[in-house]
């Protein structure tokens, strides 16, 4: 028998219960197999889990630390969660699915760290962002990045600084309806004339480095609701932080440039 096993035979519930009692200060590795089996909810045993307890305090590993391992260990061997199709449209009888638009709004309102948006087009700035300006606005300690398209149009001659310009006065006057602002950042080969074909049209929001969600819907009414849009979310922190290193490469190397201010 290895050290933590005692611990790793009890039910998800119970370690989670654990792991919070470690970090109040409930359970110590002093802690007796009574004391465990009142705080777990334990009809018997116990032993076990205590003498886990004690070897990992005799490693070093005690309080804090002990839950920090056990929530490690649990993440490490939690069943990958199976992704989510998520549809826009028209929906087929007998046949469940997500909705895009409520998979994006429920991305906004539950990340709790770190929001990383990308689209290639929106409308209606300030119906389509009230939702995250609102999370920004209470003080909650989100962070949110907007990646944005700014698009020429066909036979725009507009000189690409002032094309820029032009995008951001809109964004930050018009669209953007909180107080508290988001870092957006732009791919500067769509605005400029005499650059290399090129834009930003990844679809994608991160939640948490926890969730990702990549669709073929822009954040427009119509691709959230009537659109024909497919779409899949995952719950997956390897491939969320992949997506987002990849996005944080692409601003480091600044391939994508910060909005200015208005």
């Amino acid at each position: 028998m290895t050290v933590g096993d005692g611990i790793l035979a009890l039910p998800r519930h119970q370690r989670s219960r654990l792991a919070a009692a470690l970090d109040a200060g409930v359970v110590t590795a002093a802690s007796s197999p009574a004391t465990l089996r009142t705080t777990l909810g334990l009809r018997a045993g116990g032993e076990d889990v205590a003498v886990d307890l004690d070897e990992l305090a005799g490693m070093g590993v005690s309080g804090r630390a002990a839950a920090a391992w056990l929530r490690t260990v649990e993440r490490a061997s939690a069943p990958a969660s199976r992704p989510d199709i998520v549809w826009s449209g028209p929906t087929v009888p007998g046949v469940p699915t997500r909705d895009t638009g409520r998979v994006f709004e429920e991305l906004v309102r539950g990340a709790e760290r770190s929001l990383w948006v990308s689209t290639y087009a929106y409308f209606d700035g300030p119906q389509v962002f009230e939702s995250l300006a609102r999370r920004l606005d209470s003080g909650t300690g989100l962070h949110a990045t907007l990646l944005l398209n700014i698009q020429r149009g066909r036979g725009d001659t507009t000189a690409t600084d002032q094309l820029v310009r032009r995008f951001a006065d809109r964004f930050w006057k018009r669209d953007w309806p909180g107080r508290a602002r988001p870092a957006v950042y732009y791919d500067p080969r769509a605005a400029d004339g005499d650059g290399p074909a090129g834009a930003l049209h990844a679809k994608a929001a991160v939640a948490d480095g926890e969730r990702l969600f990549v669709t073929s819907a822009n954040l427009t009414e119509a691709a959230q609701t009537s659109n024909i849009e497919l779409g899949v979310l995952i719950s997956d922190r390897t491939l969320a932080a992949s997506v987002t290193s990849h996005f944080q490469g692409l601003i480091d190397t600044r391939l994508l440039r910060p909005l200015p201010e208005a």
